[in-house]
Order: structure tokens, then sequence, then C-alpha cells
């Protein structure tokens, strides 16, 4: 499994780099540590200044990779050595989504995983605006981890959806490699308005689900609840869910539970690792 981990240097990303070190401690993983000077940040508004190329390896690519290989040396230090991992870096001088693209390719990259901070800065993005960029435009399985989550072995595990299956099934073959690993409980939810039932369509979709994750015996849960993001806040609480897991495609539910402007009230944003699935 070849898993991108892109990295500032900050606590944040180190925080989601032991989280995936943990997560992934049984599985055969090649790690790539990715740092991006991002252009946008070289000379804002100013297209006509482009450095060269002795420019870019003297200001930015040589401090990045020396800063890589202290990083390497951080988990070789802190993290209890797994034969099943190997290391690689990566620097790149790039704009930041067209990088992480062009990774994901040429290194047949399985999964993303992200740290993110909280509403700081973007207030509309609870998630960060790199994060959210690449969860929303890279079409790659992605894994946000924020920045007060702690690795604890994942128990519990919510699935939220609108049963509109507006995505091919396959596309959840990820989560289930999860469930398998970790036999989690699978707790799929759905929020509902007061006196409505689901339709015929929805129906037959949550069947269809149901048999699909027939091995890994779901529970279905209905929430009542006028906000989406309430709702979840009050189930991730009770239940004490490891992990959320949602289908990028999935965008009513996808939008509302990680793209809203009411940050002060939703904790789980905060704690709780995001596993947002693509085709």
């Amino acid at each position: 499994m070849n898993i991108l981990l892109p990295t500032d240097f900050s606590e944040n990303s180190w925080n989601a780099i032991k989280y995936a070190l943990e997560l992934f401690s049984a599985t055969k993983c090649d790690f790539y540590l990715l740092h991006i000077n991002k252009f946008e940040n070289i000379a804002p508004g100013d297209s006509s200044y482009v450095p060269s190329i002795d420019a870019i390896e003297d200001i930015y690519t040589k401090p990045a990779k020396k800063r890589l290989r202290e990083l390497l040396k951080r988990v070789s230090l802190n993290l209890s050595h797994n034969e099943n991992h190997k290391f690689y870096t990566l620097s790149d001088y790039n704009f930041f989504l067209e990088s992480i693209r062009k990774h994901v390719q040429n290194k047949n990259i399985s999964m993303i995983v992200m740290g993110t901070k909280g509403a700081t800065g973007l207030k509309k993005y609870i998630v960060g605006s790199n994060t959210a960029d690449v969860i929303t435009k890279v079409k790659c399985t992605t894994l946000a981890v924020p920045e007060n989550a702690e690795y604890s072995a994942l128990n519990e595990i919510a699935f939220p959806t609108d049963y509109a299956l507006s995505y091919d099934i396959n596309i959840l073959q990820p989560f289930t490699d999860i469930l398998n690993t970790f036999k989690a409980n699978l707790r799929i939810i759905h929020t509902l308005k007061k006196d409505t039932k689901l339709n015929v369509e929805q129906l037959t979709n949550k069947d269809i689900l149901k048999d699909y994750f027939e091995d890994f015996k779901p529970s279905f849960h209905f929430l009542t609840n006028g906000k989406v993001e309430d709702a979840i806040q009050c189930f991730v609480e009770s239940r004490d869910i490891d992990m959320i897991v949602m289908v990028a495609k999935n965008l009513n539910y996808f939008q509302s539970i990680l793209f809203h402007s009411k940050v002060e009230k939703i904790t789980y944003h905060t704690q709780t690792p995001f596993l947002v699935l693509h085709e």
C-alpha cells in the first residue's frame, strides 16, 4: 500500500504521520513524505517573477530536503521500528494541488493522510484550506486527521449517508479493508426530519448497503435533528466514534458535515479522523 503524507513540518502534520503509522502498523506500506514549496507563497500576484532553477534549488529545495531528512530521523527515533514500513522523501516546487495530483499518479498512491487544523484562518473551512482542497479536488481516498486526534484501536466507525447512492458501490473497498483489519462496529447513520420517511429509492439503497456490509453486521441509526452536523455531533459523542467515513460524491452530507461556518458547537472536527472515499 502506498501512502502519501504531505507535511509542512508543523506539529499538526506530525500528528497525522503518527496516526498513519499506528493505523497501518500491521500493513505493508510505502510512506512518501512530501513537502511542497508552493508557488503561491513566493510572489503572490506577481506572475512576472519566476525564480531560476538554481535559485529554486538553493532557496527552496535544499532546505526542504534537509528538513525532510530531519523528519525521517524524528520518525525513526520516536516511533517504533516496523518492518512493514518503508519511507521515502519527496520535495516539490509547484502549485499545491498540482503537486499532490502528480505524486498520487506517479507513485500509485492508495491513500493521502493529512493533518487538519480546526477553524483558524479560513473560517468557512473547518478542516483547513489545504486539506479542504485535497479532499474535494483530488480523486484519491484521503484520511483527514484533526490536530487533537489521538490514535486508539478502531472500535466504532460511523458512516453517514443520505441513501442516495450516486456512486459505484466499489468505491467503498478501502473502507471494507479497514473494517476487515480492525473488526470495528459499523454504524450507518441517516438524519431525518421529524415525520418523514425514506422513499422507495432510499429504501432500495439501504438494502444494497445492508447486503454490501453484511459480513460486518452493521447497525442502522435514524437521527432526528434539525441540522445534519448537530445530529452527527450528538452521535459521535454518545457512541464514542473513532472514525467517520464519507463518500466525496455524497455532496449533500459531505458539505454539511465538513464545510459549514457554525464551528463553535462542533467538536468532531478537532478530534475524530475523517476518511473521505473517492472514485
